[in-house]
Formats: C-alpha cells, sequence, structure tokens
C-alpha cells in the first residue's frame, strides 16, 4: 500500500488554466473519487499523475518521492482508461503477461501471475480466447487484470465503465471495489456519475472549473454540501430563489433567519429532508402539481404559492394526486448567497420546524 499527495498543481493550456491549484493526500488503500462534470479538469489531474500530461507548476509525491518529472513508464503507478485499449490479435493471457514479460520474468512465474489475477477479476478459464470473442465488461475486466497483475503503488481509473450498459456498470463497479479492498490498492477513480462516486469512495473529490470545490466522505459531501455548486451538481436540490434584508429572508410568507448580508440568497432543500401533510398546519402551503412513481419512492412536484415548484420524495404508499392542497416542512435546509457560500439559514418562527 501506498500514499500520494498532490501539491497545488496546475495545468495551463495556451494561457487557460485547465487544473488550478489542486491539492490532495490519498492515504493507503483508500479509494478516492475525482467528481465533476465534463471538462473540470478531473481526468487532466488524472493524467499528471500518471505522467501522459506534464505539471506546469506543482507536485506530486508517491511514498515520499516527487515524481512529477518522471515519464510514465518509470512512475510506480498503473492506468486502466476509458477504452478497454487491448491488442486485438492477442489472447486475454498474452494481453495480461504483455507487461511481466517486459520486467523479464520466467515463463512459469507469468503463467502464475496470470492464472491468480484471472481468477482475482472473475475470468479463470477465459485465458485462450481474443478480446473480439469478450463483451464489454469482459474486455474492461481483461484491461483491469493486465493493470493489477503489474502491482502498481497506485491504480488510476479513468471513467473505466462508461461506454457500458447501466447494469453492467453498477455489477463492475461493486467488483471493482472488491478487488480494490482486497489488494488494499490505494485508488483513484475519476468520473462524472455521482451515483458511482458515492457507492465507490472513501473520500470524493469535487471539482468545477479546474478548482476542488469539496473534499470529504460520501455521506458529509452530500448532507453538507460546502459550495452552491456542489448542493446542485450532487443528487437533486430544491433551489428556492429569496431576497436577505437585515438577516431576514421569506418564502411563499413564511420568514427566515439568514445570517448573511443583504442581498439575492437560494435557500436549498433536499427532497428526502420534505415532509408532505394533507392536513393544514405549520409549514409551506402548497398545491400538487405532478406525480412520478419511480419504483420504491414517488418524487412529487408542489407548487408554493409563490410559484416556486419544490420536489418532495415520498414512499411508495402516500396517497397524492394533482391539485390536492398540501403543508410542507423540512427535516434539514441551508443558504447560499450570490456567491455560492454556504450561509446558515433557520425559520423565524418555530413551529413551522423547519430546522436549519
Amino acid at each position: 500500500m501506498s500514499k500520494l499527495l498532490v501539491e497545488n498543481l496546475t495545468k495551463t493550456y495556451a494561457g487557460t488554466k485547465a487544473v488550478c491549484d489542486v491539492s490532495i493526500s490519498i492515504g493507503d488503500g483508500e479509494l478516492l473519487c475525482l467528481l465533476g462534470p465534463s471538462g473540470c479538469g478531473k481526468s487532466t489531474v488524472l493524467r499528471m499523475i500518471a505522467g501522459f500530461e506534464t505539471p506546469s507548476s506543482g507536485r506530486i509525491v508517491i511514498d515520499g518521492e516527487d515524481v512529477a518529472h518522471l515519464p510514465p513508464d518509470k512512475r510506480p503507478t498503473g492506468m486502466v482508461f476509458q477504452s478497454h485499449a487491448l491488442w486485438s490479435h492477442m489472447t486475454v493471457a498474452q494481453n495480461i503477461a504483455f507487461g511481466l514479460k517486459l520486467r523479464g520474468l520466467t515463463r512459469e512465474a507469468v503463467r502464475a501471475k496470470v492464472a491468480q489475477v484471472l481468477e482475482l477479476v472473475g475470468l479463470a478459464g477465459f485465458d485462450k480466447r481474443y478480446p473480439g470473442q469478450l463483451s464489454g465488461g469482459q474486455q474492461q475486466r481483461v484491461a483491469i487484470a493486465r493493470c493489477v497483475v503489474l502491482a502498481p503503488k497506485i491504480l488510476l481509473m479513468d471513467e473505466p465503465f462508461s461506454a457500458l450498459d447501466a447494469h453492467l456498470r453498477v455489477r463492475l463497479r461493486e467488483e471493482v471495489r472488491g478487488i480494490q479492498q482486497r489488494l488494499g490498492l490505494t485508488t483513484i477513480f475519476v468520473t462524472h456519475d455521482q451515483e458511482e462516486a458515492l457507492t465507490l469512495a472513501d473520500r470524493i473529490v469535487v471539482m468545477n472549473s479546474g478548482r476542488v470545490e469539496q473534499i470529504g466522505s460520501p455521506s458529509a459531501v452530500y448532507a453538507g454540501p460546502a459550495t452552491r455548486f456542489v448542493a446542485e451538481f450532487i443528487g437533486t436540490m430544491n433551489m428556492i430563489e429569496t431576497m436577505v434584508a437585515a438577516e431576514v429572508a421569506s418564502i411563499a410568507g413564511m420568514p427566515f433567519s439568514v445570517e448573511s448580508s443583504d442581498g439575492p440568497h437560494r435557500i436549498a432543500m433536499r427532497p428526502e429532508d420534505i415532509a408532505l401533510s394533507h392536513l393544514p398546519g405549520p409549514g409551506l402551503p402548497a398545491t400538487v402539481e405532478r406525480i412520478l412513481d419511480l419504483g420504491a419512492i414517488r418524487m412529487v412536484d408542489a407548487r408554493l404559492g409563490s410559484g416556486e415548484i419544490v420536489k418532495v420524495q415520498t414512499g411508495k404508499t402516500e396517497a397524492c394526486r394533482p391539485g390536492e392542497r398540501v403543508w410542507l416542512t423540512a427535516g434539514a435546509m441551508v443558504a447560499f448567497d450570490a456567491d455560492g457560500t454556504v450561509r446558515r439559514a433557520r425559520p423565524l418562527r418555530p413551529e413551522a420546524r423547519l430546522h436549519g
């Protein structure tokens, strides 16, 4: 197992900073996800760690050694790409054995390691097949095996499941997580899929426009977004616009205390944190507009008197119909100012039960 430290990593293309002052530390055996939209710089960070891109500035330290000046083949890293990048004229065993042969291992040692890693990725008995005889998921397993068999200190994965169908992605990410944990491999996994990051990672690094927005455990990032971007990018979040004056704001006539300066703000509430009542009482009055049945849950679109639509997650058995009058109370909320900075918000009327 190994540790990785990235310090003030920056990459500039033609005067434009694709990555700006990124600092991350990854511990022994940790799986860290770089998460963000396309073009946010996450793959560029990964490629700089792997050695396929040269940093404009910054350090990349693996087990105390700065490797930023080393070529890819001299770094203790292994990379799994979006494409399988398998040699079609070689068998599965030959694809996996290629790197081992370059290291000068004996034929017996190569055969033993190939058999061992094929067992690890669930492809025992597939050694004589060619890539064209495998499914997409099986080809990606071979790509992972080819990387893992070289025993890298750091495993790098650049959206390896993006070309696969949804069910196969779920199964493979579970398998990869199992392999990573069994081997104790320090791993960085790049993805734009928030569900993938939330289910795979020990910690998530949320990136936007080349910068780090937030680093934390999946639960911490989801429950406590540090910026408006993180709140909107991860999960579903209701964002209701309001104005703050003298630390007081209002939504549909209900007053809130917002610990911030005067100006436009957004009150944020997740659908699962909002309770829906059919009986008049404290809370925000709303009218049901649409109900989406999502299997185990339902998503209700309710329109406030001020016109905003609020999404509310309810149970499968919740009796609700379009046009019905309901009252909404939230168990958690937060506010963001015009710069996207988190601000504390709470109701001025305790009976509303909207806790900041």
